[in-house]
């Protein structure tokens, strides 16, 4: 439940702070008006991400067992592309978002009669692209934690979010982003390895990676995965009593090579030499 609740937090937040900026620049330039046409993107978004979460489910159900087990595989993967992705870009786009998203806005009122659609269409993008991303790890999740778990987690999660953008939009309060999507950036890392070791077990089920089998621990009997401690690691990092040899590579390398990549200092910017 912890692992979907914090997900969908940062998922969430990054969702309204991209709608805040959008709005809160419409607000100061005297273009309130215009809202309207940003949540009617944002609704859009949403009603798609939930489309396509729906006829993955619907695609799923109609497959014999070893091809939903390959189905699985290929969503978990896409989830740890997705939450690597997503840490990365905003590690790297957090310094110019709120430049970018401005921009976006001024040049849509350059061409007056259009202005509408290219709000709908900024707010659009911005959001789908968070509610795409949602969809790939819910899936992956909620095939590993089947209850009612996850889903409450991930609804939680949302709630929040959707409060704290409206507070922070307020000003009522106020946050450090940017420790907040250091820690949630970190934990990310941590889940995204976790998914990637249950995608190599699924695609063994499904007999397609049969390499690397040999058993790297056993704790079924000193920490079982259907034991609540065991339950709460597995959700939150991936936790097996007894993964294989290639679980555990795939592990550590998805976990110590992402943290690194997220927690290196970003590059300075290059000075123009002049003459």
């Amino acid at each position: 439940m912890l692992a979907p609740f914090l997900i969908m937090l940062r998922e969430g937040m990054e969702a309204a702070l991209i709608v805040g900026i959008i709005a809160t620049y419409l607000q100061r330039t005297g273009r309130g008006a215009w809202m309207p046409a940003v949540w009617t993107g944002v609704l859009l978004a949403v009603a798609l991400s939930l489309f396509v979460g729906a006829g993955l489910q619907v695609l799923q159900a109609g497959f014999p067992q070893k091809t939903q087990e390959a189905f699985e595989a290929a969503v978990a993967l896409v989830a740890v592309g997705v939450l690597l992705g997503m840490v990365t870009w905003m590690r790297n786009s957090a310094r110019s978002i709120r430049g970018a998203l401005q921009g976006s806005v001024d040049a849509a009122f350059t061409r007056p009669q259009g202005a509408a659609w290219a709000l709908v269409g900024a707010a659009f993008l911005a959001v789908a692209r968070e509610g795409l991303e949602s969809v790939f790890f819910l899936l992956a999740i909620f095939q590993q934690s089947p209850g009612l778990g996850a889903p409450l987690g991930a609804l939680l999660g949302v709630a929040l979010s959707v409060a704290l953008g409206i507070a922070v939009y307020r000003g009522g309060v106020r946050l450090d982003l940017r420790q907040f999507f250091t820690w949630t950036g970190i934990f990310i890392v941590f889940v995204a390895a976790g998914l990637f070791s249950s995608a190599l077990r699924s695609l063994h089920e499904a007999g397609l990676w049969n390499h690397l089998q040999q058993p790297l621990y056993d704790l079924t009997r000193v920490l079982p995965v259907s034991s609540v401690p065991g339950t709460i690691l597995s959700g939150l990092l991936g936790y097996h009593d007894r993964p294989t040899v290639g679980e555990g590579l795939g592990w550590a390398l998805v976990a110590f090579g992402g943290l690194w990549f997220f927690l290196r200092p970003a590059p300075a910017p290059r000075l123009r030499v002049q003459g």
